[in-house]
Formats: C-alpha cells, structure tokens, sequence
C-alpha cells in the first residue's frame, strides 16, 4: 500500500504512539500501524483506532467518577 501522506513509499506493518488530549493527556504507545518507508507516516487502520478511543473514553469515565467522588476542601467549607 502507497503511503497516505506522500504517495511514494510502500507502508509496512510497525507501531506508534497516539496521544489523545480533552482536559488532560491520554497517551498509548505500542499502537500497530502501517507505517510509511518514505516519509515515516504512520496510519492506524479503523479497528484499532475504536479500540483506541473506546479505552480513552473508558478512562475519561473512570477520571471523572473518581473526581465526582472526592469532595474537594471549598465544597466541604462551602457546606458547612
């Protein structure tokens, strides 16, 4: 497969990091894709990237139940 970005060079199977921000950083390293030989772009197929973005919003929701839990020391002032 012809490389997405340059056109010239042929894609080979390899991995890449995504870094997903929306209020904070969520990064994942190790990810596979095809990876460009020409221009080093990298391509992460459709399977894996919901697989990505289903583990970013998991943790998103992990993130914000555990802050809705905790009262923070203004809200336990504010109260009293």
């Amino acid at each position: 497969m012809k490389g997405v970005v340059c056109k010239q060079g042929e894609t080979r199977p390899g991995v890449t990091t995504v870094v997903l921000q929306h209020g904070g950083a969520t990064l994942f390293s190790d990810v596979p894709a095809r990876v460009c030989e020409n221009c080093g772009e990298e391509d992460v197929d459709e399977q894996v990237a919901e697989t990505v973005l289903a583990s970013a919003e998991a943790s998103a929701r992990a993130v914000s139940r555990s802050r809705s839990a905790t009262t923070s020391p203004r809200e336990a002032v504010r109260s009293c």
